[in-house]
């Protein structure tokens, strides 16, 4: 029997591209399948539920998750990372250190948000700094023609923002929180409120006026949401 996306519980967005919204945080983690590649972006809020995305994206791929990209590093987007082995692990410059020196914060974070003690110990405790940090953009060649950009577009939802660009017909940025449709979005202490519309300024840019721009949270959205978001966010926080 052919597996599907939506067999599993997945939306395709574009040829080779899918997403999913997980339980509990409406939290977005992305699939992008290459040549023998699949890049997984983001991880999901716990070691056990990435386990269960890696099953979930191996049985759509046919192959193991080669690389996984991690949009901003709270709990909910990065704490499966630990159980994707093997795989190369992209991110901002900076969330290295986050997960050197302030795994226990996060932890803390997870268990405040309702993540069950143990479960976000484990996963504060698995933490390893990614090995591939994204300064500028890097460009991955994922194999078969498909080349995907990772851009370090913050900061603003975070001082760390990375976003992918898959090129297509359409293109489709995945945008991490700094785009959210399902509530308005989340500006937490380690928000860069003075930077975040210039940050959205770049995703646009990346995209442009045809692509699908897939938030953090919430459903996919065209570049008339985010550039509304943008000027919410600029509204909000006084900045122009």
């Amino acid at each position: 029997m052919t597996v599907t996306w939506e067999g599993l519980g997945w939306e395709r967005v574009a040829a080779g591209v899918g997403r999913c919204r997980l339980p509990g945080w409406d939290c977005t983690v992305g699939l992008v399948l290459g040549e023998g590649t699949a890049l997984l972006v983001d991880a999901g809020s716990s070691l056990e539920e990435g386990a269960r995305l890696r099953a979930q994206a191996e049985e759509l791929s046919g192959r193991r998750v080669t690389h996984v990209a991690l949009t901003h590093p709270h709990f909910d987007h990065v704490f499966g990372a630990a159980a994707f082995p093997g795989a190369e692990v992209y991110a901002a410059v900076g969330v290295d250190a986050v997960f050197a020196y302030e795994g226990e914060e996060l932890g803390r974070d997870a268990i405040t948000h309702g993540l069950a003690p143990a479960l976000a110990h484990e996963a504060a405790a698995a933490l390893a700094p990614p090995r591939r940090l994204v300064s500028g953009e890097w460009t991955l060649d994922l194999g078969g023609g498909r080349q995907v950009l990772l851009a370090n577009v913050g900061p603003g939802h975070t001082a760390y923002d990375l976003a992918v660009l898959v090129p297509g017909e359409p293109e489709v940025v995945f945008c991490g929180d700094l785009v959210e449709e399902s509530g308005e979005p989340q500006a937490g202490s380690d928000a860069v409120p003075s930077r975040w519309p210039a940050a959205l300024d770049r995703l646009l840019a990346l995209g442009g006026a045809d692509a699908l721009y897939v938030p953090g949270h919430g459903a996919v959205v065209d570049a008339g949401f985010v550039g509304a978001q943008r000027a919410a966010l600029a509204a909000r926080f006084g900045v122009s």
